[in-house]
């Protein structure tokens, strides 16, 4: 088997049989699909079982809940081929997406390609992960979709059961096994904006789980990725007011793009801690609802 495409099934009754086709649509004989159903309580369990019916490059596992990270390690589990690749069951793929991806993959490891509308990546390779991590500013995109992965590197490593923002744990772990790596702007994968989904709604708690993730990943950071994590400080110490998390230090503010260099300006002269409180300040205000009694 060549490719295994794993799609966690969980609540997506109305958008499942799009994603499926679109798979379908990649003209693959020698693909398997798994379709994993995490106890999902409406009717996507049947209409699994549907899809399994009509093409025999389906197959279906049911499961007890237990959340992305758990259904995600069952399809690598069950997968047979001698790559995988994730497509979330809401999400869809644009027609031959992967043919052209997979000729690329003899020596590859890891091939990350665009997503409509949100990413745009260049025909790139990479022999040293951590320049791909920070040229490519790979921290700000660890989805596990729109990559395709040698089905080795998933030997000793799985998904974290109950984490939340799973992929950031994982994603360097996978990275720390890879010998080369490489974009492409080849491919096009159709990521749907959930306005309830974890990405809109993670709270302060979650967000710290974030934080940790990309503290503790052993990767390099510049002055760039600094400041990225320091946005996600900010907005822990909004709706937490935690202690700081990530230690201080200078960053050179001559290449920074203006969204952070203001924020670097005042975290090189007050601090982390002033730069979170001022911020926190100006949130308030923006606040839509807010008066002034």
């Amino acid at each position: 088997m060549t490719l295994s495409v794993i799609i966690p099934v969980y609540s997506v009754e109305s958008t499942l049989d799009c994603c499926v086709e679109s798979v379908l649509r990649q003209h693959i004989d020698d693909m398997e699909v798994i379709l994993v159903d995490d106890g999902s309580p409406d009717r996507c369990p049947e209409k699994c079982d549907e899809w399994a019916e009509k093409d025999s490059r389906i197959h279906v596992i049911h499961k007890k809940n237990g959340g992305l990270s758990d259904a995600r390690n069952a399809g690598i589990d069950y997968a047979t081929g001698e790559y995988i690749t994730f497509v979330d069951s809401d999400d869809w793929l644009s027609e031959d997406t992967f043919p052209p991806l997979l000729e690329k993959m003899s020596d590859i490891d890891i091939l990350e390609y665009s997503i409509a509308d949100r990413l745009s990546l260049q025909e790139r390779t990479y022999d040293n992960v951590e320049e791909y991590w920070l040229s490519e500013q790979a921290y700000t995109h660890t989805y596990a979709w729109n990559k395709i992965y040698r089905r080795s590197i998933f030997d000793e490593v799985r998904f974290p059961k109950g984490r939340i923002f799973e992929d950031a744990y994982t994603y360097p772990q996978l990275l720390r096994k890879v010998k080369k790596i490489a974009t492409t702007n080849q491919g096009s994968y159709h990521y749907t904006v959930n306005p309830t989904g974890i990405t809109a709604t993670a709270d302060g708690h979650q967000m710290t789980q974030l934080l940790e993730a990309h503290i503790n990943n052993g990767m390099p950071i510049d002055d760039l990725y600094y400041m990225y994590l320091v946005n996600i400080k900010i907005t822990i110490w909004e709706q937490t007011g935690n202690s700081i998390l990530i230690s201080m230090r200078k960053v050179n503010t001559a290449f920074l793009p203006g969204k952070f260099r203001f924020k670097a300006i005042i975290l090189n002269t007050f601090g982390i801690k002033t730069l979170c409180r001022l911020c926190k300040i100006i949130h308030f205000f923006k606040k839509p609802n807010h008066t002034i009694n």
